[in-house]
């Protein structure tokens, strides 16, 4: 049977493992060698427990990373963030930021799990620029118009840090940041004149 993650005692416990996780990260330096049974050794529960709650490693793993990263958003933009330039600029610096210091902690055994973390940010910036869009002034045009904004231009920031991540490059953070803002402002711009018109 599912549990509810609205539920408090399922929030405390998927803390608890996630907490379990990054004791054990921080002790063996990568993510492959953990295993379920060191997670649910760790938050001293059994793994019966932590399969009520997750499929398998991998659904805990997107579900780390999605939590990992809605942190550092939260403390970049509070949760009633309104749709605007300035938060845009926020965001977009922030994923930038984020994926490189991601990069610097993958060990060369984590790299197949590159894909499904890097789809679990990716989904959540979608879902943030998608709740943004909606919160906004009356739209004209269809829900499906809003979530084809959101999945373009979150796929267009993800895809640009991502990037950025892989390679060195010559230019500065600030000014890829800069490039990709001027870039998916054009999707936008519809948008902000909405909401200041």
């Amino acid at each position: 049977m599912p549990v509810n993650p609205s539920d408090p005692r399922v929030k405390r416990t998927r803390q608890l493992f996630i907490q379990a996780f990054n004791d054990l990260l921080d002790e063996k330096r990568n993510i492959y060698s953990i295993s379920v049974h060191d997670i649910a050794n760790q938050a001293a529960v059994n793994r019966a427990t932590f399969y009520a709650h997750f499929e398998d490693k991998f659904a805990f793993l997107a579900y780390w990373m999605t939590e990992k990263f809605q942190l550092i958003l939260r403390k970049r933009l509070p949760d009633d963030a309104a749709f605007s330039p300035d938060n845009l600029y926020v965001l977009v610096q922030t994923v930038f930021q984020f994926l490189v210091r991601f990069r610097q902690y993958l060990t060369p055994g984590d790299k197949q799990f590159e894909p499904l973390l890097e789809n679990a940010m990716q989904k959540e910036l979608y879902r943030l620029l998608l709740q943004w869009l909606q919160s906004g002034p009356k739209q004209s045009g269809p829900q499906e118009k809003l979530e084809a904004t959101a999945l373009v231009v979150s796929w267009g920031i993800f895809g640009s840090a991502l990037q950025r991540s892989r390679e060195a490059q010559s230019r500065t953070l600030e000014s890829m940041v800069e490039e990709v803002i001027e870039v998916v402002t054009v999707n936008l711009g519809a948008f902000w004149e909405q909401a200041t018109g």
